[in-house]
């Protein structure tokens, strides 16, 4: 064998073992990870990288300016967008016709489209009343929105069907001309899903698997607990309901009901925003258990793995009308029901998935009234965190691209949401383009610092560029100095969150990547706003911790923000 040859063999062979020491080296690293718990593993590192991090950062403070805070009460019907932001799913051009405002789970797409296929098939078969063609019209909406349209006046249609009798009790309390046409066009149920290995769990330690049982072990920390807002979510509102009988059967709103609640909520990692927010956690193994309708549940294949436990009240699709029919619009709505009702649409319900379960009954106390729904609603905003505050900075991109538009309508929504965000909680305000400026130091929302947040908002102006994750860098550093100084002092623990407020992607300073292992580190929750933006980037960093991202268009921002504060601040 010639020199070079040999010479050749023996790079080779370095190289082999170079690359098989560099396998080794990183099996290790990843072995080593491997049964450590996420603080343990990360929480250090990022605040020694956060700390080198700040150190390339300019960052300069600005003295805030009081600004006179209205408190005369939120305006409702103002808040809420155009009922064009939910458009049609069906829509009757009869010269008889009647809106429904359906909930979302059977008035969609796809397997979530029973009611829309079951209206179209009526639509054209051309029904005549009073020798009028009559027909029906679907509107999809959330039935926590729908009410407000309703409560508010802003949108009133002739029918509403939620998913469960809850909202038209609290539809009733709230003084609503609102009549019950039927209580069932489709079965269906609300559930707590479990993975199997919790469901065992329980099972073994308690002897039987229900609200119950599931409650208390979330109470005792043995399992991880997530449900959606109740202010927007019916399986969210059913489950608010129902966990509160379950702490006094007699007194929903009992401070031994109010007490049990805060030590449950201690153990609940956080209220989702959206179902799909909720469903990811479960998906990233945050959550051990979550609240799902069963007709979604057998529709989403990912989630064949999980225990279906049901709860609450039932989720049948009542029918209401709202408001004063007239005899041929009466006629209408009884002739759409029956239809609903008919053996041929009832198997399409089948079909999506409805119509099981159909053993479970009610279990929903008599005491348990329009009113003390609305009044549980209150409840649940106040005492949601258990008893410890939540310490927020907000992150406005004011670089050159917000001006005009979208800066005046972060500006105004922003003010005009901050009046539900809890007075107990504390707030701070961070604006950034090609720097970054602390324009507001973290503090207690008080109606002084309230007028300090609104007069640093009013007074952002927009220019240069876009520095988003080096402000995010300042605002976490911001929060981790305020929390450990809380918790030193007061012995309390706070809940830290991030809410960043921007159009677009990030063009200078830090990116993405540089910063993912510090937020996800530091475990603190990045909700993001989107102005007009593409919201790629931002769900980006949303998704780090388990967060949401929102699209708040122009004439949608302000109720968005407020179902958003409702649901974490």
């Amino acid at each position: 064998m010639s020199k070079k040859t040999q010479s050749k063999n023996a790079a080779f062979l370095i190289v082999v073992a170079l690359l098989m020491i560099a396998a080794i080296a990183v099996g290790i690293v990843i072995s080593g990870r491997l049964g450590k718990s996420h603080s343990e593993l990360t929480h250090e590192s990022a605040m020694t990288q956060l700390e080198k991090k700040l150190k390339k950062i300019s960052v300069k403070e600005e003295s805030p300016r009081k600004a006179t805070v209205e408190i005369a009460g939120s305006d409702l019907a103002a808040e809420l967008p155009d009922i064009g932001k939910y458009p049609l799913s069906v829509e009757g051009r009869g010269t008889l016709d009647l809106e429904i405002f359906s909930s979302t789970e059977k008035s969609s797409k796809g397997t979530d489209g029973w009611l829309n296929e079951v209206a179209e098939k009526f639509n054209a078969e051309h029904h005549e009343i009073g020798g009028q063609w009559a027909t029906i019209s679907v509107r999809p909406i959330a039935s926590g929105a729908a009410i407000d349209y309703i409560v508010s006046g802003k949108y009133v249609p002739e029918l509403y069907s939620p998913s469960n009798e809850l909202w038209g009790e609290m539809l009733a309390a709230e003084n609503v001309d609102i009549k019950l046409l039927e209580k069932r066009l489709a079965g269906n149920t609300a559930g707590i899903l479990l993975t199997r290995d919790t469901y065992n769990k329980i099972q073994t330690a308690y002897g039987k698997v229900d609200i119950s049982s599931i409650i208390e072990a979330t109470i005792k920390n043995e399992i991880a607990m997530g449900y959606t807002n109740p202010y927007a979510s019916s399986t969210g509102l059913n489950f608010l309901v129902a966990a509160l009988q379950e702490f006094d059967s007699s007194d929903i709103l009992s401070s031994t009901a109010v007490s049990k609640f805060q030590q449950f909520q201690q153990n609940v990692p956080f209220v989702a925003y959206t179902t799909l927010q909720m469903r990811e956690a479960a998906a990233n193994g945050v959550l051990d258990a979550f609240i799902l309708e069963y007709q979604c549940f057998t529709n989403v294949s990912e989630l064949r793995g999980y225990e279906f436990v049901p709860f609450g009240v039932r989720h049948d699709s009542p029918m209401y009308s709202l408001g004063t029919l007239n005899d041929q619009q009466n006629e209408l709505a009884r002739t759409f029901i029956d239809y609903c009702l008919t053996d041929e649409c009832q198997r399409m319900a089948s079909k999506y998935g409805f119509n099981e379960h159909e053993e479970y009954q009610d279990n929903l106390a008599a005491s348990v009234n329009g009113a003390a729904m609305l009044s549980a609603q209150k409840l649940w905003k106040t005492e949601k965190d258990a008893g410890n505050p939540v310490m927020a900075v907000f992150v406005a991109d004011v670089s050159g691209s917000m001006g005009g538009a979208p800066l005046q309508n972060l500006q105004s929504s922003l003010i005009n949401a901050s009046q539900y965000i809890n007075s107990t909680n504390y707030v701070g305000l961070v604006s950034y383009s090609t720097n970054v400026t602390v324009n507001l130091p973290i503090d207690l929302f008080t109606l002084n610092q309230r007028s300090y947040f609104t007069g640093a908002v009013e007074d952002l102006s927009p220019g240069g560029n876009t520095a988003t994750y080096d402000a995010v860098l300042v605002a976490l550093n911001m929060l981790m100095e305020a929390q450990t100084k809380f918790e030193t002092e007061t012995g309390q623990t706070v809940k830290p969150l991030l809410f960043v407020l921007s159009d677009g992607e990030t063009n200078i300073g830090s990116s993405l990547s540089d910063i993912r292992d510090i937020v996800e580190g530091l475990e603190v929750p990045c909700y993001t706003i989107g102005y007009n933006a593409n919201l790629s980037a931002l769900s980006e960093l949303s998704a780090i911790n388990e967060a949401a991202s929102i699209n708040a268009d122009n004439d949608d921002v302000i109720y968005s923000l407020k179902s958003l504060f409702n649901a974490q601040m």
